[in-house]
């Protein structure tokens, strides 16, 4: 039923791969607004160093893990290391990811594969290492980071949009097996995004950013905060009966064919 605390986190423990920047850090400031506990694991010592240390510049107190999110082994220690020390997770957004842009035919077979283990064998790794506790409390919220590209072809992204359709069917794949138990799996397929990756393709002679802008019926590139809202909207109760569903938040760039020449 929703009331006016449907979207309060409070005491709620949130792991979000990969959230030292980016999408991710601005998804885990969106938690801590409605009051969980955020943790966060990166690669190595140092992106975890430089994410704790913005966390702290906004006022939030974050656990940081080094941890691969590829490696069966580390993430389940992972897991059984924040049930201990924070408390067990509530909230899973596979957020860790990488691509490469090149050519397909260019593209070695062991290129592709690291781009599929990271972004699809990732976020099953992560949820099959919360999953057990998940269900034995009967109570879980699993959010994957899709892409247009779960929908979309382009040019020199074949492995990731492989992966991110993947991506999109293992999100329906868990809300199927896992929805009796009161776990809602979800996904957030953003848009293109100011990061700090995406810089140099948004200044304003750029061919690339005034074909997005033309292409978003938005007129604009959208900001990490954008998807605060999203996040905190699959990871709260107000969206209990949402399952198996991967919002798009593209500023409408799926819904548009784009303008006449």
């Amino acid at each position: 039923m929703f009331t006016e605390n449907s979207f309060d986190l409070t005491g709620k423990v949130a792991l979000v791969t990969g959230a030292s920047y980016g999408i991710g850090f601005a998804m885990a400031k969106g938690f801590s607004k409605y009051g969980a506990k955020i943790v966060f694991n990166d690669i190595n010592q140092d992106l975890v160093d430089k994410g704790m240390a913005s966390y702290k510049e906004e006022g939030i107190e974050a656990y940081g893990y080094v941890a691969n999110v590829t490696d069966e082994a580390q993430m389940k220690e992972l897991v059984e290391k924040v049930e201990k020390e924070v408390g067990p997770i509530d909230i899973l957004v596979n957020n860790a990811g990488i691509i490469k842009r090149i050519p397909m035919h260019e593209m070695s077979a062991d290129e592709f594969r690291q781009v599929i283990d990271v972004d699809l064998n990732g976020p099953f790794i992560c949820a099959k290492a919360v999953l057990p506790s998940m269900m034995k409390r009967r109570s879980g919220k699993i959010i994957n980071i899709c892409s247009m590209m779960s929908e979309l072809g382009r040019e020199t992204v074949s492995a990731y949009a492989a992966a991110k359709g993947g991506l999109k069917m293992l999100t329906r794949n868990i809300a199927s097996e896992y929805g009796e138990y009161n776990i809602q799996c979800n996904g957030i397929g953003p848009g293109y995004i100011e990061t700090p990756q995406t810089a140099p393709l948004r200044t304003p002679e750029h061919p690339f950013n005034k074909f997005i802008i033309s292409k978003t019926p938005a007129a604009r590139w959208g900001i990490p905060d954008d998807l605060m809202g999203p996040a905190v909207f699959l990871a709260s109760s107000a969206s209990d009966f949402i399952n198996g569903h991967v919002l798009y938040v593209d500023g409408g760039i799926l819904a548009y064919i784009g303008k006449q020449p």
